[in-house]
Formats: structure tokens, sequence, C-alpha cells
């Protein structure tokens, strides 16, 4: 064979290679996408049930319900704590710290309180608590649920009368929702402190009562509203997402692993989805 035909031989050949790895690329990614959509239908179909079991087991067997609640607070709201201070106090030093001394240096100390309201209150408060209870609580949930649905104990509370959704799922949401909320605020004002400590030590002439006053005046009441609005779904998202990779089919025992890890990655997209929303919505305002 002259050589010619050899080095074309090899350019098709590679060329062919090329364009298989291409559409084997785009299958994966196609089949991800669908499955990440037909998921967040799932999620959705989901949060409706919950939500009407919400409406019409309101108050029933508050006894039984409202331990479990304050059980799931104790694990997604005080025992984290501590991590959450310490993150918020580090982003604090390092974050606001640092916008504190390259303001102070361009002379624009009166942009401070501005850049404090929008970096914490808005964006590193929501999301730190976020995705700390996330990665923390939520995985318990979904290991939790996943076996109690391969023990067989999920089919076991509908033989004996009891609606899953009301028992297992609904003090999950409302305790997850609550942790949430309060690990945003404990955040928010510990990276505030830690950032104003930060400027002390750089000897930026800013007073304690200046800096917090001036960073109140900063702020909308509005601010707070979206800001509990935002912290709030956060927390409903996360125990919707852990709940249902949890309930969301007969798992074995071997697959649990893997839903957790579904639910952690999907949890994380929904979380960023929702933070750019509140985004567009503080553009908007």
């Amino acid at each position: 064979m002259p050589k010619g035909s050899i080095i074309g031989l090899d350019t098709e050949t590679h060329l062919r290679a090329v364009r298989e790895l291409r559409a084997s690329y785009a299958r994966w990614l196609g089949g991800r996408m669908v499955h990440f959509v037909q998921t967040l239908q799932g999620v959705a179909a989901f949060g409706l049930i919950t939500l009407g079991v919400l409406a019409t087991h309101r108050g029933r067997a508050s006894q039984v319900i409202r331990p479990l609640v304050w059980q799931q607070v104790l694990r997604c709201g005080v025992s984290l704590l501590p991590m959450v201070l310490f993150l918020s106090m580090t982003l604090g030093l390092v974050v606001i710290g640092n916008s504190l001394a390259y303001t102070n240096r361009v002379g624009a100390s009166q942009w401070i309180p501005k850049v404090m309201g929008t970096v914490v209150v808005r964006e590193i408060g929501p999301m730190l608590a976020a995705l700390i209870v996330l990665s923390r609580a939520g995985t318990a949930i979904v290991i939790e649920l996943g076996t109690a649905r391969a023990s067989g104990e999920v089919e076991a509370l509908e033989v004996l009368g009891i609606d899953p959704i009301h028992y297992l799922v609904l003090p999950r949401l409302i305790g997850v929702a609550l942790g949430v909320i309060c690990l945003t605020v404990y955040g928010i004002v510990a990276a505030l402190c830690s950032g104003y400590l930060w400027a002390f030590l750089q000897a930026i002439p800013i007073l304690p009562g200046e800096y917090f006053s001036q960073l109140t005046a900063s702020l909308h009441p509005l601010d707070f509203v979206i800001l509990g609005m935002k912290s709030a779904g956060l927390g409903v998202l996360i125990a919707l997402v852990t709940c249902y990779h949890g309930l969301a089919r007969p798992l074995q025992v071997d697959e649990i692993a893997r839903a957790t890890i579904r639910a952690v990655t999907q949890g994380v997209i929904l979380c960023v989805a929702t933070d750019a929303l509140f985004l567009v919505v503080y553009l908007l305002l």
C-alpha cells in the first residue's frame, strides 16, 4: 500500500474516533440532563404531596411530631453552630477584613457598610449555612430514610395506618428550615464582628458604634424579609431533595451511598440556582 494511503487511513480513523468520542460525550451529557430534569419533576411532585399532607394533617399527633421537630432543630441547628461560627469568623477575617483594608486604602470607606450588607447579609450567610446543613445533616437524612426504605420500615408504617410523609418528612422539613434560618443569623453576626475585629487590628479609623450604625443604615427592611425567605427556602429545598432521594424508590442497602451522593450534588446545584434567583430579585428591587 502506498505511504500516502496509509496516512490518509490513519487520519480517517482518527477523525472517526473523535466523532465517536464526541457523540458519546453528547449522549452522556444528554442523559445526565434528562435525569436531572426528571429528578426536578420528582422533587416538585414530592413537595406538592408534602404540602398537601402539611395542610391536611395540621395539628394531628402534635405530641408525637413536636419532639421530632425539635430533634431535627438540634441536629440541623445547635449541633452545627460551632462549625458555622468558626467558618463565619474565618470568612469575616479573610473576606471582610481585606475588603475593609482595600476600601480604606483607596479612600472609599463610605462604601464599607454597603459591601458588608451585600457580601455577608445577602450572600455569604445564607449560602454558608445551607451548604453546611446539606453536607452534614442532609447526608444523615438520606442515609436514615434510605435505610428505613430498604429495611421495610416505611411499608410497616403504612400498614399501621401512619402516613410516612407526616411522620418522617414533615419533622425534617420544619427542622431543617428552622436550622438554616438560625444558623444564617448567627453566621452573619459572627462574620460581621470578626470583620470589624480584623479592621481594628489593621488600625482602620472606624469606631464600633459608627461601623454598626452605618451597616444598619445601609440595610433596608426588605433585605431582612428576603433574607428570611431565602434562608427558609434553602432549608425547605434541602429537606425536600434529601427526603426525596431517601424515599424515592425501594432502595437496596448498597444503593444508599449513591443516593446520598446524588442528593448532595443536586442539592448544591439547586441551592446555587436558588441563590442566583434571589440575586436577580435583589437587582430588580
